[in-house]
């Protein structure tokens, strides 16, 4: 009877790894393609260029009021944050300095 049961266990762990590794070589090559995308239309690149001056400015005032900010205005500022980092507007590091300044750390 111990044989099944670690036979039906190996059988399991195979399933969820077979899973798991499918799921982030989509999520992979999806990124890829993003990316070899913004490569290959340099139109793409520089439309950010421009936004990128103006976007930290409008992201300074939010650590100055975050005090008095509620959660809710806070949760909305992170999204906006985060949609500013996924348009490309903002670099990973400057969103982390603009999360840590909203959030009082």
């Amino acid at each position: 009877m111990g044989l099944i049961k670690t036979a039906a266990k190996v059988a399991v762990a195979s399933s969820v790894h077979g899973r798991v590794q499918r799921r982030q070589q989509q999520r992979w090559s999806a990124e890829d393609q993003a990316a070899g995308m913004q490569a290959t239309q340099p139109g793409l690149m520089a439309q950010p260029a421009a936004p990128l001056a103006a976007a930290p400015p409008p992201a300074q005032p939010a650590p100055q009021a975050s005090p008095s900010l509620s959660t809710a205005d806070k949760i909305a500022q992170l999204k906006s944050l985060g949609e500013l980092r996924d348009g490309g507007v903002l670099t990973d590091s400057e969103f982390e300095s603009e999360k840590r300044k909203l959030l009082g750390g």
